[in-house]
């Protein structure tokens, strides 16, 4: 019974923040296309749809500017601040705002590839991003951190914790670095793009 409710958890946890992201994108655009046709304007069944992301997408970027002026901030922070103190939305919103932010986010998470040896005879090699350096907090002790490795053609991925030694640093842009790892090592690295 233990284990249904946990694989119960986890299916919430896989799904919800995916669905909820789809969800958020879906109104946004279907408020733009009704604002559209209130309006009486109607192009063409086929271009509409677009019409109404290509307005979800703007909607979203002056939501994110409006979240970042000094009057709406406090706000957003409010609201904010009361989805953190439900308990289960709490888990729901601070899972996807984590990840978000990790991707998109001022502070990325994603920041630093790294290649990671798993075994000495035959040497194997996985490839991952360091996520924390100190896990004293977790009461692992010693020259160990937490990497963290995206799933080839997937949105999830596993987090295990490395002695510092079987780590190597790869210099390359931490987005090609995601790209190579999700496309299953199919996309090519452009050793023109930015680092992170």
């Amino acid at each position: 019974m233990n284990k249904l409710i946990r694989y119960l958890l986890q299916g919430i946890l896989f799904t919800v923040p995916v669905a909820i992201t789809v969800y958020v994108i879906l109104t946004i655009t279907r408020w733009v296309g009704n604002g559209v046709d209130f309006l009486g304007i109607a192009i063409h069944p086929l271009i509409d749809p677009l019409l109404g992301l290509i307005g979800g997408i703007i909607v979203l970027i002056l939501i994110g500017a409006l979240g970042t002026s000094i009057f709406f901030y406090p706000v957003f922070k409010r609201i904010e601040q009361v989805i953190e103190k439900t308990p289960f939305l709490k888990i729901v919103y601070t899972s996807v705002k984590d990840l978000l932010s990790a991707f998109v986010g001022q502070k990325k998470k994603f920041n630093k590839p790294v290649i990671v040896k798993v075994s000495e005879h035959p040497l194997m090699e996985k490839l991952g991003f360091i996520t924390q350096h100190s896990l004293k907090d977790l009461g692992i002790e010693g020259k160990k951190v937490a990497v963290y490795f995206p799933l080839s053609y997937s949105l999830s991925g596993d987090l295990f914790i490395i002695p510092e030694e079987n780590i190597k640093p790869v210099n390359v842009p931490a987005a090609e670095f995601m790209k190579f790892i999700i496309s299953g090592g199919v996309t090519e690295i452009d050793e023109n793009a930015e680092h992170d």
